[in-house]
C-alpha cells in the first residue's frame, strides 16, 4: 500500500532550502551602504563619450567639413525659430560619431549576404556610415566639379537646394555610391545631432529642445502630472546635467 507521504525531499523542497540558503548567506556578508552628496562615478565611466569640446576633427578633412557645413545649413538653415545645423553642432557629433564605434558600424552585424530586404527589415547595405558619408562627398564632390567646375560648398543656395532634391529622389549617380542611400545618412545624422542631447555634440545650449519646449533629461515629472495641457516652460536639462553643457569644437 502507498504511502501518502513523500520520502526524503520533494523537487520543491529542495530547491526552496536552497534559495533560502543562499539567501541567508548572502545576507550574512553583504554590507549595506548609503551614499550621499555626489555620486562617486560620472555618467558613461564605462564607454564615455569622446571629448566634444576638444579642438579639431575626428574624421572629416577640412574640405569634407567645409562641404557637410553646407549640406547641413541646407537641410537646417537659420531662421527666427533656431540657429542653423553646423552653429547647432550638427557637423561636430557627425564628426565624432563617425569616428567612433558607429561609424565602423563593429557593434552591427555586416556579413554577408548583401541584399536589397523589404522596408520592415531595415538598411541592409554593405556600407558603414565612414565608408557612405566618404564615398559619399568623394562622388558628391566629382559631381559639382563636372558640373559646375568648383566645390558643393562654393554653389549658391538654389543650386545646392536643387541637388540635395536629386540626391534625396536617387536621382543621380553618384561614383561609388548610392545618391539616395548618402542622402538619407548625411539627413539622418543632421537630425541626431540637432535634437539628440548635447553631450553628443550637437544641439548647442539645448537650442532645438528650448525651440519645441522639450524639458530634456529631468530625473522627476512627478510635480507636473496633474497639470495637463499647461505651458510648463521647464528649462532643459542635458544627460550631463544643468542646462549649462555646450560642447564646441574647433572649426
Amino acid at each position: 500500500m502507498k504511502s501518502d507521504t513523500p520520502r526524503g525531499l520533494t523537487r520543491r523542497q529542495l530547491l526552496f532550502s536552497s534559495m533560502t540558503g543562499l539567501a541567508a548567506g548572502a545576507a550574512a556578508t553583504a554590507k549595506a551602504a548609503t551614499l550621499t552628496g555626489i555620486p562617486p562615478w560620472q555618467p558613461f565611466d564605462h564607454n564615455g563619450p569622446m571629448h566634444y569640446d576638444s579642438p579639431g576633427w575626428r574624421f572629416f578633412t577640412e574640405d569634407e567639413v567645409r562641404v557637410v557645413t553646407a549640406m547641413v545649413d541646407r537641410l537646417i538653415p537659420a531662421d527666427e525659430l533656431s540657429v542653423s545645423g553646423s552653429d547647432a553642432g550638427c557637423v561636430v557629433f557627425m564628426d565624432r560619431q563617425l569616428a567612433g564605434s558607429y561609424g565602423d558600424a563593429s557593434r552591427l552585424y555586416m556579413s554577408a549576404p548583401f541584399q536589397e530586404g523589404t522596408p520592415e527589415q531595415g538598411d541592409q547595405s554593405r556600407f558603414t556610415p565612414r565608408e557612405r558619408v566618404r564615398l559619399g562627398l568623394t562622388g558628391l564632390e566629382k559631381l559639382c566639379q563636372s558640373r559646375h567646375r568648383q566645390s558643393f560648398s562654393g554653389l549658391t543656395a538654389e543650386q545646392q537646394d536643387a541637388l540635395l532634391a536629386e540626391l534625396e529622389k536617387g536621382g543621380i549617380s553618384l561614383e561609388g555610391m548610392d545618391s539616395k542611400l548618402f542622402f538619407e545618412q548625411v539627413l539622418g545624422n543632421t537630425m541626431e545631432g540637432f535634437f539628440g542631447d548635447p553631450i553628443y555634440g550637437g544641439n548647442r545650449d539645448m537650442v532645438s529642445w528650448k525651440m519645441i519646449g522639450f524639458p530634456g533629461a529631468r530625473y522627476d515629472y512627478r510635480r507636473y502630472i496633474a497639470q495637463h495641457n499647461q505651458k510648463l516652460d521647464l528649462v532643459p536639462i542635458s544627460i550631463i546635467g544643468g542646462d549649462s553643457w555646450n560642447a564646441r569644437a574647433s572649426k
